[in-house]
């Protein structure tokens, strides 16, 4: 017996689909500059050894671009990853503990690959 407004009250906007979705467009945005400045620096290194890899990795400047790429892209991937759970995973528990994974996995991923860059550029 409740009315058509009734029914849809409190059915309405989470209030984070928006920040969400900035949040996905700007790190693809971050992402083409990166992307680009790691291709461009890895066509010269092709065929090089350790050490010259290394060398490269050494610098500063590349070895702090180098953790941002990782970081973006992780966080990017994780947005993704989401979306598609939230909208595939019909289960509750199945759907919490696919984004849970999710989340941890990526910053775990992260964080063993920033460390290993971090571990080459600086010895």
């Amino acid at each position: 017996l409740r009315s058509q407004l009734g029914r849809a009250r409190g059915l309405g906007s989470a209030k984070e689909g928006v920040a969400h979705w900035w949040a996905q467009r700007l790190t693809a945005l971050a992402l083409v500059p990166l992307t680009l400045w790691f291709v461009a620096s890895m066509v010269p290194l092709t065929g090089a050894g350790y050490v010259a890899v290394r060398a490269w990795l050494g610098d500063p400047v590349v070895a702090v671009l180098m953790v941002l790429l990782i970081g973006v892209t992780f966080h990017h991937s994780q947005l993704g990853l989401q979306v598609v759970i939230e909208d595939y995973v019909h289960g509750a528990a199945g759907k919490f503990v696919a984004l849970i994974a999710v989340k941890y996995g990526s910053v775990l991923l992260a964080i063993a690959a920033a460390f290993a860059v971090l571990k080459v550029a600086f010895g």
